[in-house]
């Protein structure tokens, strides 16, 4: 058995394809199991998907660099 902080982890890994097969299996015999992560993981699963819909995006490194440029620079005055 796995522990449900284990799992939550495991989880996080397989909804984005980073997790192994055996992790996997792991993962499924823990929420067979524990009801608490099996809703978790639903709602993982459905907070992915509405992300997903909604076109979000991450910046680009080139855009974060940018940012904390200016950050930094308000700071300072």
């Amino acid at each position: 058995m796995i522990s449900c902080e284990k799992a939550k982890h495991l989880c996080d890994k397989s909804q984005y394809n980073e997790s192994s097969l055996w992790e996997r299996i792991k993962l499924s015999i823990h929420l067979y199991t524990c009801k608490v992560c099996s809703k978790y993981s639903k709602k993982n699963s459905k907070l992915t998907s509405l992300c997903e819909q909604a076109n979000m995006f991450n910046l680009s490194e080139a855009d974060k660099a940018e940012m904390k440029k200016v950050f930094d620079q308000e700071n300072i005055k």
